[in-house]
């Protein structure tokens, strides 16, 4: 119940929608109510013409009516219930369309917040977030789980309300009628909640089964299409087709037997309810046969009870579906309730410029706390200006150690100052801002090539844009593109070669002319003439600047005013490149082994 309240959460913000849709369906139910209850005047005054028999005491108006149709003519009666019936159908009609469009608005309604809340979250939780988890269970939860919450909201609680109200009708209806009837028919309700309780655990566990497996095809599914050039590359088509078969089975395996057993209430039900109601209609029938009973009372009680089949099994339906939604809503609580590393402390300090220096003081880091140290005592002071070339081999820490720059991850030990003031001081937005990022992996999005390279700089003009893209070396080809820079680049750039994506990433970082650069292997995609291009390119733009360099090619560094090498998350040796090439020893036994010396 607990976890059922929680799930519900998600609809608070439209309970004045939900009251509305309950306020319907309480009038829908009502006309349920008369239009069944017509049964009574029709078979006994209007097709037999003898008198209704009611074998409790009822009402003082209820006897008056009751007195008043026993005297009225069996055609006035059916002239009455004609236009009633018309009327009544009319009511009924428009009050059902209401509930059901409300229901369905508020199930859509929330399915759009969550997914919100969810994306809002994805932006708002750290890196360290997704290192844990894999890119198709993520969007598994956004799309598929989120699914399972419209189902029971939309429906799963329409029929939780209107399929009650319409089993408390008749539960009132039925026992009002005939109470010693109603008690034999209730003994079986127990023989009929006992296997929805026992068969909705079974779907709750395969339910949760299938939401995995569905984690599992997305995940597949985004890693061979964002792969799919290795993939051919390797001829590794059907090993993957093997993979992907495997994981749908697995799928497929647990969707059948979810849904087996969700068949499988309904007609358990209606079986049970069918028993129950043959042994009634044993018994009743001869109190209708001694008059102790009129036949349109009858019919009103019998037709009651067998008009709690349906809700019975409607609700043993909202059971299975609850299940279901119970194991999305938990997945997508793990999403929201989860807490980011990198938190913006209250009072936050707002920078606006980088003036003077960054310092890295005695900073250790791991990325989990079951990992070794990544970076351990890093000590390092960078002026303004300067140029910092950070080299080792792979693994050392370099790409590391530029990621606590705009604190996308925060060190376990040690801090790093900029200006006088800890990272975790200052307003994260404001801090970030202070950065221009040209990285290994090139991420472009599938929008045009005129939006990517604006993506630091929403303000910027068409112009500053076009400026942006000639001093990256990137106009010529631009313009050589079907729609220039209005062309959509496709998922990840796809329809560009891996020199254009990085000259557009490069043109990116020169637009935002942030005071801090960090390019790390900037010019590894980049063909000898376009890459002499580009350097000079950057050359010019870090006269201003203060920039990190990372790269594994050390005639990219040479001209550092200051080169750090790393080995094994340490700073071993650092100064400029001729006196480590004389002093130096890992820095010089690199170099060695890169020019054949």
């Amino acid at each position: 119940m607990k976890e059922y309240i929680k799930l519900l959460k998600f609809a608070k913000p439209y309970t004045g929608l939900l009251i509305l849709a309950f306020l319907c369906m309480g009038v829908s139910t009502i006309f349920d109510g008369i239009s069944l209850g017509m049964i009574v005047p029709l078979s006994d005054r209007v097709l037999t013409n003898k008198e209704i028999i009611i074998p409790t005491k009822v009402p003082e108006f209820v006897a008056s009516f009751i007195q008043k149709l026993n005297t009225l003519s069996p055609l006035v009666i059916l002239k009455g219930m004609v236009v009633a019936i018309i009327v009544l159908f009319i009511l009924k009609g428009f009050f059902y369309f209401l509930q059901n469009y409300l229901m369905n608005k508020v199930g859509q309604s929330v399915v759009r917040e969550v997914r919100n809340k969810i994306y809002k979250k994805f932006q708002e939780l750290s890196l360290d977030f997704y290192t844990r988890k894999r890119t198709g269970e993520l969007i598994s939860r956004i799309t598929n789980d989120v699914g399972f919450l419209t189902n029971a909201i939309s429906y799963g609680l329409t029929d939780l309300i209107y399929q009650s109200m319409q089993l408390a009708l008749f539960t009132f209806l039925v026992f009002y009628i005939y109470w010693k009837l109603a008690l034999i028919s209730f003994i079986i309700f127990p023989l009929i909640l006992f296997p929805v309780l026992t068969i909705g655990k079974k779907i709750k566990k395969y339910s949760l089964e299938v939401q995995k497996k569905m984690a599992d095809l997305n995940s597949l599914l985004a890693e061979t299409i964002q792969g799919v050039y290795i993939v051919k590359v390797f001829s590794r088509e059907d090993y993957e087709y093997q993979r992907f078969k495997k994981i749908n089975f697995d799928y497929y395996k647990y969707i059948l037997k979810m849904a087996k057993r969700t068949i499988l209430l309904s007609p358990l039900t209606e079986i049970i309810g069918a028993l129950g109601a043959v042994a009634i209609l044993l018994i009743a029938g001869r109190e209708v046969i001694e008059g102790r009973l009129s036949f349109g009372v009858f019919g009103l009680f019998l037709g009651s009870l067998m008009s709690m089949i349906r809700p019975l099994k409607k609700l043993s339906g909202v059971y299975s579906l609850n299940q279901k939604a119970l194991s999305a809503s938990k997945r997508i609580y793990e999403v929201l309730e989860e807490k980011p590393l990198i938190k913006e402390k209250e009072g936050a300090i707002f920078i606006k410029d980088f003036k003077e220096e960054i310092i890295f003081d005695d900073v250790w880091f791991k990325y989990t706390p079951y990992d070794e140290y990544v970076l351990k005592g890093i000590n390092l002071t960078v002026k303004k200006k300067d140029i910092v070339a950070l080299v080792g081999h792979s693994g050392a820490g370099k790409s590391t150690l530029v990621s606590l720059l705009p604190r996308l991850y925060d060190p376990q030990k040690g801090r790093i100052i900029i200006d006088g003031k800890d990272l975790r001081d200052l307003k994260i937005e404001s801090l970030r801002r202070l950065f221009s990022v040209v990285s290994q992996e090139m991420v472009l999005f599938n929008d045009t090539v005129k939006e990517n390279i604006a993506y630091g700089r929403r303000d910027a003009s068409f112009q500053e844009i076009v400026e942006a893209a000639k001093k990256a070396h990137a106009y010529e080809f631009i313009m050589e593109l079907p729609q220039k820079f209005d062309t959509v680049v496709g998922d990840r750039g796809f329809k560009l070669s891996g020199g254009q994506k990085q000259r557009i990433a490069i043109a990116r970082a020169i637009l935002k002319d942030a005071p801090i650069l960090i390019l790390d292997e900037a010019t590894s995609f980049l063909d000898s003439q376009s890459e002499k291009l580009i350097q000079e390119a950057l050359a010019y733009l870090m006269k201003e600047k203060t920039v990190f360099v990372i790269a594994h090619r050390l005639s990219t560094v040479q001209t550092a005013t200051k080169i750090v090498v790393l080995e094994k998350g340490k700073i071993v040796e650092q100064g400029r490149h001729s006196y480590l090439l004389k002093e130096g020893r890992v820095y010089k036994r690199l170099y060695e082994l890169q020019f054949n010396v």
